[in-house]
């Protein structure tokens, strides 16, 4: 080994020769290079290999060119560059082949490599490392289409780019992503080869000696890829994306109407395509010039495009009238009530459009949750508040099981400060099952605070202990307590906590917030903090480090503190303490010791 090593490092020595002899390194920065070389080489050469250390090995390498890059344009000396880079560029290269040779499955390895070629331009190289990436990683379409794009855009070959692509559709025959960039790489030719005729005959050269085929310029290519695709993969959603980049190229109009009539053939009960066919409307009337028009003339012709759109969406919930059609109808209203304009009549238009919408598709019993919530939204932030209550009534009625929609009515009620909140709450009440209520509560209860007495508050907080969910009154008891603390006073808070201490669940800061409590007041009782300490523990003492060491750290601080408790406390956290927790409290109760926790 240590032969192979000093071969290796004897190797170097005429790239660190030259690179003293120009000025670029002083010799004793060549020999703190060579005993660097060398630690990192006995890394590498030992029996058992670590990634770690070829990566460093590179980094380090990578380092150095970029350091003899500055010094080269420091002083200007730009020779030699054979004899130095390229050598340090080969002996990166045979790093990486051993590393990615000893971990082939991992992808960054591949990756970093190739970004090494790309950014010292050895395309050469680029091309093996791909070739044999691909050998190995062929069941990644990425890779694939990564390799394709560099054969397309840095070494302008369209054939090797075509052959990559219909390797990896072997692989992948009904990979989507493939099939786009097949797509767009083949448009991508056929533009470029429209340009290069286009410039030759404006040059007036003879084309004789260039063959450029009809079809390809024609787009032929990249149609028969089109066609190939939508018999492998079904969906408008792949179809849409191939219409979209056929429409960024200006030569494919014959092409973007066999991909249109295929989709209305093919997909006509589908929402995404009559919801293309709408929208399209707005892209077919922002073609026309619209130079030298007044303000007014803009509005207009704004307004009668979206009617356009909208009398095509019409015609879509006739003839699909499911609730994705609906929702895609009303997100282009929404989307178009929500654009910026300073037409107060365009924006009318739009809202009394969107409403109308709203309307329809709620009579069509065909809205969802998430729907008549924007609808809701709408009416307020419009001021329809009397339609609000009544949007959130019809809400209830179709989703009476749904926590969310009652939660909804409830505060568009409470926002306007109707006398029938209780009503509703109670309402929702019979109607929900206890599973799922607590938002109900939560909100409840808020709201009596404010509004109601104390003695109903407290009634209402009472039943909802009983109400909820085991898991979900553990939060009615936080909130309880903490509500009671603040307007009866401690000592009812202390007798309270007793009394919610009977029934678990609980919950680690329904204690904390006891303890929290207990601190607050002016005869703060190390008593009762050992309590409520020791009723927390029993709850929560195997699985909580910090609740042993604050109650370590409360009997060391406390005026009525017992330090010598500590030991009999530390004892019993070892005890209870479950897994790795034991060793994350010894270190932070040495922290605590030495004065640093």
């Amino acid at each position: 080994m240590a032969e192979r090593i000093e071969q290796r490092l004897e190797d170097r020595i005429p790239e660190l020769e030259q690179l003293e002899r120009v000025g670029l390194f002083t010799r004793k920065e060549i020999r703190a290079v060579l005993r660097k070389a060398s630690a990192l080489e006995y890394k590498i050469q030992r029996r058992a290999l670590r990634k770690e250390d070829f990566i460093n090995y590179i980094q380090y390498e990578v380092n150095l060119l970029e350091l003899i890059k500055k010094r080269r344009a420091r002083t200007g000396y730009s020779f030699k560059k054979e004899e130095i880079e390229h050598s340090i560029l080969q002996r990166v290269h045979g790093l990486f082949n051993r590393a990615t040779g000893k971990w082939k499955d991992d992808v960054q390895l591949w990756l970093s490599h190739v970004a090494f070629c790309k950014q010292w331009n050895a395309k050469q190289q680029l091309s093996k490392v791909f070739s044999t990436m691909l050998a190995i990683h062929s069941n990644k379409p990425a890779l694939w289409i990564m390799a394709a794009k560099w054969e397309m855009e840095t070494r302008l070959s369209s054939e090797s780019a075509r052959h990559l692509f219909l390797r990896a559709l072997r692989f992948h025959p009904e990979c989507p992503k493939l099939y786009q960039e097949y797509f767009r790489m083949e448009l991508m030719n056929a533009e470029k080869q429209r340009k290069e005729k286009k410039e030759f005959e404006q040059a007036k050269m003879d084309l004789g000696e260039f063959n450029y085929s009809e079809e390809i310029l024609n787009g032929e290519m990249a149609r028969i890829v089109y066609r190939d695709a939508s018999q492998k993969i079904k969906g408008v959603e792949f179809q849409l994306a191939l219409l979209s980049i056929a429409k960024l190229f200006d030569f494919t109009q014959d092409l973007q109407k066999e991909i249109l009539e295929s989709l209305q053939a093919r997909y006509a009960d589908d929402p995404l395509t009559w919801d293309y066919m709408a929208r399209r409307e707005l892209e077919l009337g922002s073609l026309q010039p619209t130079e030298h028009t007044t303000k007014q003339k803009k509005v207009s012709e704004m307004t009668q495009r979206e009617e356009r759109c909208c009398a095509v969406f019409d015609e879509a919930v006739r003839a699909v009238p499911t609730e994705d059609m609906w929702k895609c109808y009303i997100t282009f209203c929404l989307e178009r009530y929500n654009r910026k304009t300073n037409s107060e009549e365009l924006k009318q238009k739009r809202l009394e459009r969107t409403l109308s919408v709203f309307r329809k598709a709620h009579e069509s019993s065909l809205l969802s949750e998430a729907l008549y919530k924007q609808w809701l939204q709408l009416l307020l932030d419009s001021s329809f508040s009397e339609k609000a209550v009544e949007v959130a009534e019809a809400a209830t009625r179709h989703f009476s099981q749904s926590a969310e929609m009652w939660q909804m009515r409830l505060q568009v009620l409470i926002q306007l400060k109707r006398d029938d909140v209780t009503q509703c709450f109670e309402e929702a009440m019979k109607h929900m099952e206890s599973k799922g209520t607590l938002p109900l509560w939560t909100l409840w209860v808020e709201w009596s605070e404010g509004t109601n007495s104390k003695e109903d508050t407290e009634a209402l907080y009472q039943r909802s202990l009983h109400a909820t969910m085991p898991a979900e009154s553990v939060t009615m008891k936080e909130m309880y307590l903490d509500w009671t603390y603040r307007n009866c006073g401690y000592k009812k808070v202390k007798r309270l906590f007793t009394s919610l201490c009977e029934n678990r669940p609980f919950s680690l800061d329904f204690f904390r917030k006891m303890i929290q409590i207990e601190k607050e007041q002016e005869s703060c009782k190390m008593l009762h903090l050992r309590e409520y300490y020791e009723r927390a523990l029993r709850e929560f003492g195997s699985t909580n480090t910090d609740l042993w060491l604050d109650y370590i750290k409360e009997e060391l601080s406390h005026p009525q503190g017992k330090p010598e408790n500590c030991g009999s406390i530390h004892w019993r956290a070892m005890k209870m303490l479950q897994g790795d927790l034991v060793e994350d409290f010894v270190s932070k109760y040495t922290l605590l010791q030495t004065g640093h926790l």
